[in-house]
């Protein structure tokens, strides 16, 4: 079987895809990612074949949406997804036709793959990641291309336990969120001895990139407010983001980028963003959470996270390094929390691993 894997241009979006696109070739299937030409070097850097069918890629648009408020934000999102799309189709027609692909697996931002496929009457999957809707993405798409509609997918794999799903997503097909971190090393001092509880601080791959809060010149002060919690201050942030923040306390330990399923593992606390893939990894890892969403399914994710009891959520205007400091405390003094996740960690386990989930795609298709 030919399997096509599309994906926008952006490592949260492919990673989830990484896992489910390695089972395939395992199982002897042929493979092909394709996506934006500025994006091909992080596909490859996985060990897949990939093609470029586009350009460039969405974040410019992001960066531009980013300081707009709530659903208005979701709708910009959509729309530069949709832009990328609408750039994408020619290419993604060649592709399909030249390639012959037997299924095509889209991570949901992308759309050029879904909507050729539908034109040439190829089955598709979507690889649904994000606790959320996300109403507005579909509403941006009708907006940027009526003339192209997008129908209903064959199959849905979502990666989020079915206890934190909303009704939406009920009929989803369980796939078991199995982390794929880039190219990022497991540092000697992880797996050491710990004189006290670990706290990790990380805001994920894309939302340092966006522009809207000063990353740093909040992160600094909250930083120098957890150091009264008598913790081991850890912070993964990319070399590139953190070399225009204000200088680190003498306590913390920056490590750059981080493979967090190694990491979390042996933290007390993660303080996120609550993107799609810290979540899922700090949950898995049974890790408690302060999530500070700050746009699209973060506010989703962090919701039904804090809603099972696995950690606390603070929105951007609650958020500061008082209100981070008190909840950092409350966690690390709730066995609840720990409990929480820890039986959510076990509900993970037991989802259908993307090596089985390959099996029945290929039973099906």
């Amino acid at each position: 079987m030919r399997v096509l894997l599309t994906t926008v241009g952006l490592a949260g979006h492919l990673f989830p895809l990484v896992p489910l696109a390695w089972a395939l070739r395992v199982r002897g299937h042929e493979v092909l990612v394709a996506t934006t030409g500025d994006f091909l070097p992080t596909v490859l850097r996985a060990g897949l074949p990939a093609r470029a069918w586009s350009s460039s890629g969405p974040v410019a648009d992001l960066v531009a949406a980013g300081r707009l408020p709530g659903e208005e934000q979701r709708f910009a999102h959509g729309l530069a997804f949709a832009g990328v799309a609408r750039r994408s189709l020619p290419g993604a027609e060649e592709l399909v036709r030249e390639w012959r692909p037997d299924l095509v697996v889209s991570e949901r931002a992308e759309l050029a793959g879904p909507l050729v496929a539908a034109r040439h009457g190829l089955p598709r999957v979507e690889l649904h990641w994000g606790a959320g809707r996300l109403t507005e993405y579909r509403s941006a798409w009708e907006t940027e291309s009526a003339a192209h509609t997008l129908g209903a997918p064959d199959v849905v794999l979502n990666p989020w336990p079915p206890s934190l799903r909303a009704a939406y997503a009920e009929n989803h097909q369980s796939i078991r969120h199995v982390p794929y971190n880039g190219d990022a090393a497991v540092p000697r001092w992880v797996t050491g001895r710990r004189r006290s509880p670990r706290v990790c601080l990380t805001f994920g791959t894309l939302l340092p990139h966006l522009g809207g809060r000063d990353l740093g010149e909040f992160a600094v002060p909250l930083l120098r407010r957890l150091g009264s919690l008598e913790v081991e201050l850890l912070v993964a942030i990319d070399d590139r983001v953190a070399a225009g923040w204000p200088a680190l306390p003498d306590r913390v330990r920056y490590a750059g980028r981080l493979p967090l399923a190694e990491v979390l593992r042996t933290c007390a606390v993660s303080v996120n963003h609550a993107g799609q893939g810290t979540s899922l990894t700090a949950l898995g890892a049974a890790c408690p959470q302060v999530m500070i969403p700050q746009f699209d399914d973060q506010f989703d994710n962090a919701a039904a996270t804090a809603k099972a009891g696995a950690g606390l959520m603070l929105l951007p205007e609650e958020t500061t390094a008082d209100t981070v400091h008190r909840a950092c405390e409350a966690v690390l003094r709730s066995a609840g929390h720990r409990t929480a996740a820890g039986q959510i960690a076990a509900e993970i386990a037991a989802q259908p691993s993307p090596a089985e989930v390959a099996a029945g795609l290929e039973k099906r298709f």
